[in-house]
């Protein structure tokens, strides 16, 4: 059964870190490129990072540029997003995203709140 299982969001103040985790089983996890996205109420669904698969190669949203980092273990089947300096704008429920050619997976996702 596959699943993407995501983890580390909550609360936290403006300026302030999170560390997002997703946690693949149930197909190869080397063999996808993963992403993570965001969406807020009312709002389609934004992409935030992507990482590829060997190699790493990363790349970002310009609203988190600078400030998040996307990171793979694939030995622990295994994405993260370091989300630093978070601003109320980055308020969200953050999604990871499996892709290889025709097939994709996505999590539950995880709620991301920045306030003071």
């Amino acid at each position: 059964q596959v699943q993407l299982v995501e983890s580390g969001g909550g609360l936290v103040q403006p300026g302030g870190s999170l560390r997002l985790s997703c946690a693949a089983s149930g197909f190869t996890f080397s063999s996808y490129t993963m992403r993570w996205y965001r969406q807020t109420q009312g709002k389609e669904r934004e992409w935030v990072a992507i990482i590829t698969t060997i190699g790493g190669i990363t790349n970002y949203a310009d609203s988190v540029k600078g400030r998040f980092t996307i990171s793979r273990d694939n030995a622990k089947n295994t994405v993260y997003l370091q989300m630093n300096s978070l601003k109320p704008e980055d308020t969200a429920v953050y999604y990871c995203n499996a892709i290889h050619l025709s097939t994709e997976y996505w999590g539950r996702g995880t709620q991301v709140t920045v306030s003071s």
